[in-house]
């Protein structure tokens, strides 16, 4: 039997560009492994739907669907559209985020406030609609997908990007301990320095003009995690799968490290 049998996902972010295995689309692919039936959600509903494709090809249970995770009515149909297909919603994932570059002198205020929408707001509006839900069939697990930069500087001019993380891992403590009683967990994962599509674009866009550039960055990035290599899609999936089963049944309001030991010099 697998770890997540007769539950339902809702993994929202789950689509990655240029292909490859991004946070939400490795996630989405585990808990289908695992026996989970999966609702993919995408601001792009080709990638959602190609990401549900991935898992259909392995014999898995997937639907995708285009969703706008800063509207809430959006997030409203994803959650209704994981009740109505599957029965039931047990599992979200809120795996959506963008970084801007940029410190509180020269970051413009209208780039503050989009990533304020896209990496926290998001988050509010898919619990707001997912935690009812989960409420009527007995509870569930809210997985939020956080980042170190939420615990340390990262040496780069990230504020609004640090800013929506650090409240991100608040918002999953308090949300927890309201809605413990009602056997809803809400926890994060914590990722370190990833080798993900998302990482490689947002360095190429800030940071790499050239190769040779990203080469350097590339290599001055792995240089920071102490095991010696960094992260992939995989291994923030895997932790995922761990909160979204029964062997994490007493945890709640936790946020997981997933980073190679990057934060031990915190």
């Amino acid at each position: 039997m697998g770890r997540l049998d007769g539950k339902t996902a809702l993994v929202i972010g789950a689509g990655t560009v240029d292909g490859g295995w991004g946070n939400g689309k490795a996630c989405a692919a585990e808990f289908a492994r695992q026996g989970a039936r999966v609702v993919c959600v995408d601001l792009d509903g080709t990638l959602a739907e190609e990401a549900a494709e991935t898992i259909r090809a392995e014999g898995f249970d997937a639907t995708g669907t285009a969703g706008n995770a800063t509207v809430s009515m959006d997030m409203k149909a994803a959650v209704d559209l994981a009740v109505s297909t599957y029965g039931g919603l047990d599992i979200l994932v809120n795996n959506v985020g963008i970084v801007v570059r940029g410190g509180v002198v020269d970051l413009p205020e209208e780039d503050w406030d989009r990533a304020f929408d896209v990496n926290l707001k998001s988050a509010f509006l898919a619990m707001k609609h997912a935690i009812p839900a989960m409420i009527e069939t007995g509870g569930g697990s809210i997985i939020n997908i956080s980042s170190i930069s939420s615990l340390k500087y990262l040496n780069k001019p990230y504020v609004a990007y640090y800013s929506t993380k650090a409240a991100m891992n608040h918002m999953t403590r308090v949300t927890a301990a309201q809605h413990a009683p009602d056997q809803v967990r809400v926890n994060a994962i914590v990722p370190g320095l990833m080798d993900t599509p998302m990482a490689k674009a947002s360095a190429e866009r800030n940071w790499a003009d050239t190769p040779e550039q990203m080469d350097a960055y590339w290599a001055a990035r792995t240089a920071q995690v102490p095991m010696g290599w960094l992260g992939d899609a995989f291994d923030i999936a895997k932790a995922a799968v761990f909160f979204a089963s029964d062997d994490s049944r007493w945890i709640t309001g936790q946020a997981l490290v997933v980073d190679g030991g990057t934060t031990l010099g915190l």
